[in-house]
């Protein structure tokens, strides 16, 4: 991950922890770090019963500096205990921080492959891991890579994906071609240490497309993520005809843009790419995702919430960066992805309130909700006529000046098709916080859309027909209210319930967790 280290010094560990805390805007049935920094989730994983997530993490402040891996397990996904931090950056390779890698069993040892930095470049590194996987010692002959392959010019060079074929393992590089675009570099290895470079998977054009487009590929591919959607593993044959996926984070010379995915195939030392598509609609703050099958079979997914506010409105809470909530991915019928939240989230519901259904709304009517909080899981099913606009409000003031809008409207030609808008117009009267639209298409076959919000203070996540979108608001006036108005056309209200949600950190955390 960019470096973006900041000038203001560090505080006692007793005060970081204290303001972030205190500060109204921090998640509370998210998972965030004990206080200080956090970005990429790594090694997300189901070891043993287990579900393991670590990630980068500077407990000295709340900015990027001297990252180090952060972990935390829950047996269900949704509370989580701190642990020992798994890996701080030594002398050596990795003398300037552990950035972003994957966990992977290696015949029964855990495993870590990881991005070492030293002297301005991220090199792979190792690490073995105990049973529980608690402690973990660094492979003697780190880096296992010594330098990016020879003779390509590249824009950056970092962060894994690694996976077994038969006896033999493979791993994907995260990087760019000066000139071409992103691409993943392409190894094989019998033991984890010693890898033959085989060639660039892939390489994307990034003079395709405008910079500023949603869809635009990046000079530089981050957190590469290889995964067979349907059936069966990579390498294979698919029994049921279910694409593979390349998921990357794409970057611009230290500007982190936006996840998006090709579906194609895998097959020998390339991947043929079909179609393009966007992983989240709220662009950055659903990044560097990483996944995992766990053991039920799923394939759970997990980003970096960035945030959407000054460096130093950071510094000074104390704490930055929120992981999303874990996602199931699985395969829509036009062969893109869906999501949704794990179901087992539904434990954190507290009181619920339920909205009288089949209630027609109409252009410039409102429904009264009764609904409050900023702590919320809102669900609701809706029938748009065509060319309707429904608009649900959340957190909103008691005057109205502070509202955050998520929009649904259907195509005025009555076509399976809409939009998915997210309006932080109003979101906050702070004027130096990130306030820009989030968008992207809708399916709604005979304009029904199923919508599931969560709100959860200053973090939100939308999905809507199983599409995302994820975003950071930072309301001022500490308003909780939730509104539904049609605005254009009309729509009927099928259903709509709403529960307040849980915390999961009952306790004072320590900065350095020292386990149980």
């Amino acid at each position: 991950m960019t470096e973006l280290t900041h000038p203001l010094a560090t505080v006692p560990q007793d005060e970081l922890v204290a303001r972030a805390e205190a500060d109204p805007l921090r998640p509370r049935f998210h998972f965030v770090s004990p206080a200080g920094w956090l970005n990429d989730p790594n090694g997300v994983s189901h070891w043993d019963g287990t579900y393991h997530l670590f990630y980068q993490y500077n407990p000295e402040g709340a900015f990027h500096h001297r990252i180090q891996w952060g972990h935390a397990t829950s047996t269900d996904l949704v509370t989580w205990v701190d642990q020992p931090v798994a890996l701080e950056p030594s002398e050596g390779p990795d003398a300037d921080g552990c950035w972003s890698g994957v966990l992977v069993n290696d015949g029964g040892t855990p495993t870590l492959v990881y991005s070492g930095r030293a002297e301005g470049k991220e090199l792979p590194c190792v690490a073995v891991g105990t049973p529980d996987l608690l402690s973990w010692t660094k492979d003697p002959g780190n880096p296992v890579i010594g330098a990016p392959p020879a003779g390509v010019d590249i824009t950056a060079y970092r962060d894994h994906c690694v996976w077994r074929e038969g006896s033999t393992w493979r791993q994907l590089v995260g990087s760019g071609i000066r000139g071409l675009g992103g691409t993943a570099f392409l190894y094989e290895s019998s033991d984890l240490r010693s890898w033959d470079y085989l060639g660039p998977l892939f390489i994307g054009d990034a003079s395709q497309g405008d910079p500023v487009d949603t869809d635009w590929t990046g000079t530089m591919w981050e957190c590469v993520d290889l995964f067979r959607a349907g059936e069966g593993s990579l390498g294979s044959a698919p029994a049921d005809g279910a694409p593979d996926v390349l998921v990357f984070s794409a970057w611009d010379d230290g500007e982190t843009r936006h996840p998006l995915y090709w579906t194609g195939r895998y097959s020998g030392d390339t991947f043929e790419p079909e179609a393009l598509h966007r992983l989240d609609y709220g662009g950055r703050f659903f990044y560097a995702p990483q996944s995992f099958q766990d053991e039920s079979n799923r394939r759970v997914m997990f980003g970096w919430m960035q945030e959407g506010r000054s460096d130093a409105a950071m510094v000074e809470a104390g704490w930055s960066g929120v992981m999303s909530l874990p996602r199931v991915t699985t395969l829509a019928k036009d062969g893109t992805l869906e999501f949704a939240p794990v179901p087992e989230i539904e434990k954190l519901r507290r009181s619920h309130v339920s909205v009288p259904g089949h209630v027609m709304v109409a252009a410039g009517t409102s429904v009264e909700t009764g609904v409050s909080g900023h702590q919320l899981d809102l669900e609701l099913d809706m029938q748009l006529a065509p060319g309707a606009e429904v608009r649900l409000g959340v957190l909103t003031s008691p005057d109205g000046a502070e509202e955050t809008l998520i929009v649904l409207s259907r195509a005025a030609d009555g076509t399976p098709s809409g939009t998915l808008r997210l309006d932080r117009s109003r979101s906050s009267l702070d004027p130096d916080v990130d306030g820009e639209d989030k968008s992207g298409p809708l399916p709604m076959t005979d304009g029904r859309v199923h919508l599931r919000v969560l709100v959860d203070r200053s973090a939100v996540e939308i999905f809507a027909n199983g599409k995302p979108l994820t975003a950071r608001v930072y309301p001022t006036m500490g308003g909780g209210r939730v509104t539904l108005a049609a605005t254009e056309g009309s729509a009927r209200l099928l259903s709509f319930d709403a529960w307040t949600m849980a915390g999961i950190f009952d306790s004072t955390r320590n900065l350095i967790p020292e386990g149980l």
